[in-house]
């Protein structure tokens, strides 16, 4: 089939579209363009793009202030309680193989042994001599 192109349209304020387009000027690109690199660029990411103008870029990587996309510290107790439940989680998973392994062969076996005398309760009843019955009335 391959691949199709959709259309995105939104709407923006007068001040912002005119932004938008010196922008477009300036890469001597079209607007459609800006948009379209924008959206590839935040595919590629997984939705973590920040757009920021050229001088906060350069001003901040030279000062403190905290990268894009934000890092978080985890403490051990909690990546040893993940790695933990991880054992665990594996120890239970093969315990699970093993009990339908356990009743794979009681299956195949009960198939094997389907051909043992049956005795059903009813022949019981029928093979002792019968009570008389008696009726109230």
């Amino acid at each position: 089939m391959g691949n199709k192109n959709k259309t995105i349209s939104f709407r923006v304020n007068e001040d912002a579209f005119e932004t938008l387009r010196e922008i477009a000027e300036e890469r001597d690109i079209s607007l459609s363009a800006v948009f379209r690199d924008y959206v590839e660029t935040l595919v590629a990411h997984d939705g973590q793009v920040k757009v920021v103008p050229e001088h906060e870029v350069n001003s901040s990587e030279s000062s403190d202030v905290e990268s894009f996309p934000p890092k978080v510290e985890v403490p051990k107790s909690f990546v040893r309680e993940h790695e933990r439940l991880e054992l665990e989680a594996e120890h239970l998973r093969e315990q699970l193989d093993e009990y339908k392994r356990y009743v794979t062969k009681l299956s195949q076996r009960l198939e094997e042994e389907d051909e043992e005398e049956v005795i059903q309760l009813e022949d019981l009843d029928g093979g002792e001599e019968e009570e008389p019955s008696f009726r109230l009335g």
